[in-house]
């Protein structure tokens, strides 16, 4: 049977349908076999009481689900389908990538991407070359948070692109000196814990027959209008002509603080000629001068439809009907007739169908902003005549009888409901008032559009039959679950990729926003295991960094060694950046390669500092092969270790990066950052650091072939000195001095190309720290650092070599003399410059005494808080303690400082979350 199967469809030609090595006479038969096993699943209640499983009855999450490709809740066949078409890890299989950018900005406007919104999402195209770089066809990907589904898309994509976008791809590739992508579908796991995303990333990607959706919809529109068309005629300026109403604005009422009488908002502060609200305008009582924030809210009485008891909610009248007669296009005030016709709606039962859930006000952030309005519940933000035309809408579409096509219809009605509510502003500049709510907010404005549902869906049908006519999904390239991302059923070592794009900090409220769409499905969020910053649900960003360095291990777990995660970042906060790399690193995934989208240049630079996550972030982080864990758990912490680490990493790494034909530093490959990156790797295994950092540094320049300030395996090298060869000039690193450390790495930088005199370095410093400097860092002294951490020649004896070399290098006057020559000594008198590597060893052990002195300094400290206090301390007495198992001075010094001053510093955060889980498992 098999020989006979057409893969792309799942149908072989005697019309069967396999699934999942299962075959069945056809598509119906298939789902109500895995429909009624998960029925039986859903009686079970230790599988409802998986973490992250959704708040719904037993009908309702069957009714938005299709198994096994799609279940609204935890997905029992998860396990089943990685195995039956994924490819088991094998050790032997040689498999070898570097890190790849991508412009998380492309293609906005994508007809695919507009085929439905949601709160956040990176395009598919932005996905598909990462997917074609990482990937082989028919490899396994893996979103937990998969949101609407785009990386589904994408995989699926990747076999489906037209010959254009493939030519350009290729071209892109061969100009980067990259070899071909291979074309061919890849298959995608998704997974997020809201059902409304779910709901959406299945529609997104599993088939269904689009002219029969397209005859369904328009049906459907046609039967609305024949039902309750007449809600939304209203009768021209002559009248006789009936028209068809696109919108009525309603205005919010207010009252004068000065005479009490009523203001009608958009009456009197909206100009007629400019289309925009006056910031002042006059009582049309008194003629006071007012604006917004002198206006008193009102608050009217009504009857709630759905109790019956009485209910406070802001005043709105309606102001303005825009209709249509033909192609003409028409305002008017509202007549009485018009009137009479909002009223007798209003004096209609609620309809059935409506939701009538309450929103968890209490643990909402944007709770404040409705509840105080009269919002509270789902029926609340729907005008009676939206709520009459919603229920139809959404009751019809779950009336249709094909399981596939009712799905695609709720996809389809579910776009309006945002529209529909009363968080719908009106836009009097605005080209159309469809999607005009302001995002990622609940927001009831001043000025509303009421649309009617033809205004709303009649365009976006025709758009979505379009859409899904070019782009045809394909049966078992997909599966997608509901639950969280850190419990995923899935078998270790069994995902080839995984790109990811999770909720960073407290930008967005996915749960709290996706209630109102679950809210007409049945089915809503578990928001317990959300990973946000969220002090409504008391979730501070400690929460978040344990949430996701959960999630984060659930994603090491299944991933095969070796292989790579992108991991798109959106947060201007350098805390949670800093969580971020700690939940990585914690979760046993190694940083190769941090990249921030310019969106100014439309181009990507490299990180080197928290000062660059006011930028998009896109990081390439990899699974270490088992061969590596193996052999440190053989050796432990031996120098042997650390440097097998480093011969690991740096394979790991981009040999160059070209930006605008010049080269780019790889800041991966600076020597701090890697002995950074191993530090980590000991730490989150629990092994002392075996190497200081003058130690790291002297065996890296005896080890690895250096080039412009980065390291390279000896059979690396050569293909970075081809590529020098060909570049205008030497890379250069741009350093961002925000503490004594990254001072110190300038000053490194500076003084290596030109040994300064102190006043010659101090102007130029000063200029560095500057605005960006740490809030709770000490401020070091120029004179400190320098007697610290570099030379000074005196005068006596012969001139070092690396003053020598820059003086007769730029000086024409001092070229060809000797070391010992009186006026080469003269010039090079009082210069700072970098020892070598013996000398910057003994200073390097120098320093480390003075730091760990001052360091017990803290340690013994009176009170509570530490008022004053340098991170380069910390940093060696955390490490020194770490080295000792003294767990108990790591954690009671970080109590001893600021919270933000713990969590805007990576290192830091590292060793005392570490020291925190240590005695949380000795205890």
């Amino acid at each position: 049977m098999n020989d006979l199967l057409n893969h792309d469809t799942g149908v072989n030609k005697k019309g069967h349908v396999e699934c999942l090595g299962i075959t069945f006479p056809s598509e119906d038969a298939r789902r109500e076999h895995f429909l009624g096993l998960l029925a039986e699943k859903l009686k079970d209640p230790a599988f409802r009481k998986q973490e992250g499983f959704p708040q719904g009855s037993d009908e309702a999450i069957l009714a938005m689900s299709d198994p096994p490709y799609y279940t609204a809740c935890p997905n029992p066949w998860l396990a089943e389908f990685v195995k039956y078409y994924g490819k088991a890890y094998d050790p032997s299989q040689e498999y070898a990538r570097e890190p790849m950018a991508i412009d998380v900005s492309v293609s906005k406007t994508d007809p695919i991407y507009k085929a439905h919104s949601y709160h956040t999402k990176v395009p598919h195209l932005a996905i598909v070359p990462s997917i074609l770089h990482f990937t082989e066809p028919g490899d396994i990907v893996l979103d937990g948070f998969a949101g609407s589904g785009m990386t589904g898309v994408a995989a699926q994509w990747c076999g489906t692109a037209p010959a254009s976008y493939r030519h350009q791809v290729e071209m892109e590739w061969k100009k980067a000196g990259m070899s071909a992508p291979k074309w061919g579908a890849r298959r995608a796991v998704l997974n997020d814990l809201s059902p409304a995303a779910t709901f959406i990333g299945a529609n997104y990607n599993l088939p269904f027959d689009v002219d029969a959706f397209a005859k369904a919809g328009n049906q459907l529109l046609a039967e609305v209008e024949r039902e309750i068309g007449w809600m939304y005629e209203t009768l021209h300026t002559d009248g006789k002509t009936k028209g068809r109403i696109e919108f009525t604005v309603w205005s919010e009422v207010f009252t004068c603080p000065e005479c009490t009488g009523e203001v009608n908002f958009l009456e009197e502060a909206l100009e007629e000629d400019s289309k925009r609200t006056r910031d002042v305008f006059p009582c049309p009582h008194c003629g006071s001068e007012l604006n917004k924030d002198r206006l008193e809210r009102v608050l009217e009485t009504r009857i709630d439809p759905a109790s019956g008891k009485p209910w406070k909610r802001v005043k709105f009248r309606p102001a303005l009907i825009v209709y249509s007669i033909g192609k003409g296009r028409y305002k008017k005030q509202p007549d009485s007739a018009d009137l009479a016709m909002i009223s007798r709606i209003e004096n209609m039962p609620l309809p059935v169908g409506i939701p009538t859930d309450r929103f968890p006000i209490e643990e909402m952030y944007h709770g404040s902003r409705i509840a105080p309005k009269g919002f509270t519940n789902i029926h609340h933000f729907f005008l009676p005549r939206s709520s009459q035309a919603m229920a139809l809408l959404w009751s019809k579409a779950a009336a249709q009888s094909d399981p596939r096509i009712r799905s695609v219809l709720k996809f389809f009605v579910e776009q309006a409901f945002w529209t529909a509510s009363l968080l719908n502003r009106f836009r009097p500049t605005g080209f159309s008032q469809v999607n005009q709510y302001l995002t990622g907010v609940y927001y009831v404005a001043s000025q509303h559009a009421e649309c009617s549902p033809r205004y709303i869906l009649e365009g976006k049908l025709g758009r979505l039959v379009k859409t899904f006519q070019q782009f045809k999904s394909r049966l078992g390239n997909s599966v997608i679950t509901a639950g969280t991302a850190a419990s995923l059923p899935l078998p270790p070592d069994s995902i080839d990729y995984i790109f990811t794009d999770p909720p960073f900090g407290e930008n967005i409220y996915y749960a709290d926003l996706n209630f109102l769409i679950e809210s007409w499905h049945g089915v809503t969020t578990d928001a317990k295991p959300e990973a946000i910053i969220d002090g409504f649900k008391n979730k501070a960003l400690v929460d978040y960094q344990h949430l996701m360095q959960r999630c984060f291990a659930e994603y090491h777990r299944v991933l095969k060694p070796g292989r790579w995660m992108t991991v798109v970042f959106s947060n201007s906060k350098a805390s949670v950046w800093n969580t971020i790399q700690v939940a990585l690193q914690q979760a046993g995934f190694v940083v190769a390669e941090v990249n921030a989208l310019d969106k100014v240049q439309g181009s990507y630079r490299q990180v080197t500092s928290t000062t660059a996550v006011k930028q998009d972030l896109v990081i390439s982080a990899y699974k270490p092969n088992g061969g590596l864990e193996k052999r440190l758990a053989e050796r432990g912490a031996a120098p042997e270790s650390a440097w097998d680490f480093v011969q690991t990493h740096l394979r790991q790494l981009p040999v160059s990066k070209t930006k605008n034909g010049g080269l780019e530093m790889v800041v991966e490959r600076d020597p701090r950052r890697i002995y950074d990156r191993m530090v980590a790797w000991f730490v989150r295994h629990d092994f002392p650091v075996p190497l200081s950092t003058e130690e790291f540094l002297e065996g890296m320049r005896s080890r690895f072939p250096e080039r412009d300030g980065m390291v390279f395996l000896p059979e690396q090298v050569a293909e970075y000195d081809r590529k020098r060869a060909q570049a205008a000039q030497a890379p250069q690193m741009e350093l961002f001095v925000s503490d004594e450390r990254s001072a110190i790495d300038w000053l490194m930088d500076f003084l290596r190309k030109r040994p300064s005199t102190y006043q010659e370095v101090h102007p130029e410093f000063t200029t560095q720290v500057g605005a960006g400097w740490r809030k709770h860092e000490e401020r070091p002294e120029l004179s400190a650092l320098l007697a610290d951490n570099f030379l000074r020649y005196d005068g006596n004896g012969d001139v070092p070599s690396q003053i020598h070399s820059y003086l007769s290098t730029n000086f024409k006057d001092l070229r060809g003399l000797e070391k010992d020559d009186p006026r080469l000594k003269a010039k090079a008198k009082d210069r700072c410059y970098v020892p070598d590597p013996s000398k910057a060893k003994d200073l390097e052990q120098k320093r480390e005494r003075s730091l760990l002195k001052e360091f017990e300094s803290y340690k013994s400290a009176p009170g509570r808080r530490l008022k004053e206090f340098r991170l380069e301390v910390l940093r060696a007495g955390f490490k020194t303690a770490w080295a000792a198992k003294d767990y108990k001075t790591i954690i009671g010094i970080a109590q001893k400082i600021p919270e933000e001053a713990l969590q805007e510093d990576e290192k830091l955060l590292l060793w005392y979350d570490q020291a925190l889980t240590r005695m949380e498992a000795d205890a």
